[in-house]
């Protein structure tokens, strides 16, 4: 059975809010490594907050949408922890396989979650 109109609804505003939450986690995670390199850090972002990557992880849009759904029965704080438990291991495998081999081999270092995890600063 299709879902009702107001469903899909109530699931893309959900998504909306867990894509905004999810690209400022990404953003505040980004910033607190040292990555000189804009044009990197733009495409780690991008990379981060795709539809491309969260596929890997289901549905990108039911994804944002717990993600959104976390943020607002939760709050921030929560919803940071989600991305930090959920979705930043895959993320990170996927980085440090795209980055090995590469001459960013000083980045993977940086790239350890516990290390000024914005989860921790909200």
């Amino acid at each position: 059975m299709p879902p009702s109109s107001v469903d899909l609804q109530t699931l893309q505003e959900r998504a909306w809010i867990g894509d905004a939450v999810l690209c400022l986690y990404a953003r505040e995670w980004l910033l607190h490594r040292e990555i000189h390199s804009r044009s990197l850090r733009t495409d780690l972002f991008t990379h981060f907050t795709s539809n491309h990557f969260l596929a890997a992880l289901g549905d990108p849009t039911h994804v944002e949408a717990e993600i959104g759904v976390v943020y607002q029965h939760q709050g921030l704080a929560a919803a940071y922890d989600h991305i930090t438990q959920a979705i930043l291991p895959l993320y990170l495998k996927q980085i440090r396989n795209r980055l090995r081999g590469t001459r960013h081999q000083t980045l993977l270092a940086q790239l350890d979650p516990g290390i000024d995890d914005p989860a921790r600063s909200v």
